[in-house]
């Protein structure tokens, strides 16, 4: 237990029903050093719990509110996919057609054939970039979309799978680009964040930035095997898919704290949310793609949603890994599984926020955090979460 943590407040509401999700949120803080966060859930597409607790920061300098806004890392990558989909709703985007129909420049190094599809599942094998390239070009944005077109794929494209952690960003988001005219952080705004009353950005404009809570880094974890062999496989070849993956150009971790990241259109990494709006979004694509009246997406496309592409040994992580056109989907295995919904779907991001909906319940989920934590995938506290509001329904 984390010093000063056994006493937190749980802010918020829960319908009366749900109130033991406050004392799922409760347990995070006093058993597994929650620093500050929030949790909104929703079920048949109405609010049931919208819940905050803890601080900013570290040092405690101020209380974890409402408005709270804070980097969701890969969850972001959920958003995206959606704006995707949203395109190819709209006949302005397909997910047959090869990337480069759309941007030219991709048709470098052998890419002329790979099809959109297996940028959302993460098929193109263009998880990484070899040539090492400085610490600002992650703020670059033609400069991170030139070295893609320019690179070769790590793979026959197609013909496996690997997590694409940053560049899968770049590479839907500059065919979202070229398709509509707009880059990414525009289009989430106009398609989903301003109809739906959603507090999100992708780029987050300077006058908001003062509610952005601060992230604290993981503490290592020997306990954690997965996260241990993980980093091995990292560390073991510095030039390898892995390593260059995660760390080319700089980890994520180094600079998400700074003006420059909160500012800048990173589509796989630096989402910025709460958990009500991650939730409220979620809560849509659980009930056929319309909430309130404003459709997020029709229902013949969402089954893209959670429509398997790719499964078996992630050739980045070294685990198995399940993905939709652009989500993880559910695995067979303790802590892998976005609840017991046949259809669930869904994207944890780097230390442990969540976004999820399960069509089959109604169920959608948003939890947002600030201590990050080591785990790959999903994190324990979020299960505890999910696992707390499955029991409620």
């Amino acid at each position: 237990m984390r010093a000063g943590q056994a006493d937190v407040e749980i802010q918020g509401w829960c319908a009366p029903r749900f109130a033991p999700l406050k004392d799922a949120l409760r347990r995070n803080f006093t058993e597994a050093g929650e620093l500050g966060a929030a949790f909104t859930a929703y079920v048949g597409g109405e609010p049931v719990a919208d819940l905050w607790a803890g601080s900013i920061d570290s040092r405690h300098s101020a209380p974890w509110a409402e408005n709270t806004l804070v980097n969701i890392f890969s969850t972001t990558k959920g958003l995206v996919s959606a704006l995707a989909l949203r395109l190819v709703a709209e006949g302005t985007l397909s997910l047959e057609r090869p990337v480069a129909y759309y941007w030219p420049e991709f048709a470098q190094a052998g890419k002329q054939h790979i099809p959109v599809k297996w940028l959302l599942g993460h098929r193109a094998g263009l998880p990484a970039i070899r040539e090492l390239l400085p610490d600002e070009a992650l703020y670059d944005w033609d400069r991170m979309c030139n070295a893609l077109a320019a690179e070769a794929p790590w793979w026959a494209p197609g013909t496996c799978h690997g997590y694409h952690p940053l560049t899968f960003g770049w590479l839907v988001g500059e065919v979202l680009r070229r398709a509509s005219g707009k880059g990414v952080g525009r289009l989430l705004q106009e398609c989903f964040a301003r109809p739906l009353g959603l507090d999100m950005h992708i780029g987050v404009p300077a006058a908001e930035q003062v509610r952005i809570a601060r992230i604290s880094r993981p503490a290592p974890d020997p306990s954690n095997a997965e996260a241990s062999g993980f980093m091995q496989k990292m560390m073991a070849d510095p030039t390898g898919i892995t390593a260059r993956a995660f760390a080319n150009p700089m980890s994520i971790a180094t600079g998400t704290n700074t003006a420059e990241w909160r500012s800048a259109e990173i589509p796989a990494a630096n989402g910025h949310a709460t958990a009500r709006a991650v939730a409220r979004f979620y809560a849509a694509l659980a009930v056929g793609g319309t909430l309130d009246g404003i459709e997020v997406l029709p229902r013949d496309i969402l089954k893209y949603c959670w429509t398997e592409t790719s499964s078996g040994s992630d050739a980045v992580l070294g685990i198995d890994t399940r993905f939709s056109h652009g989500w993880m989907l559910s695995q067979n295995r303790p802590g892998a599984a976005f609840g017991p919904g046949r259809r669930s779907f869904g994207h944890p991001g780097a230390g442990g926020s969540l976004g999820m909906a399960d069509p089959d319940r109604g169920i959608a989920v948003g939890y947002v955090m600030n201590r990050m934590g080591a785990h790959i995938l999903l994190d324990p506290r979020a299960v505890r979460l999910v696992d707390a509001l499955y029991a409620l329904t």
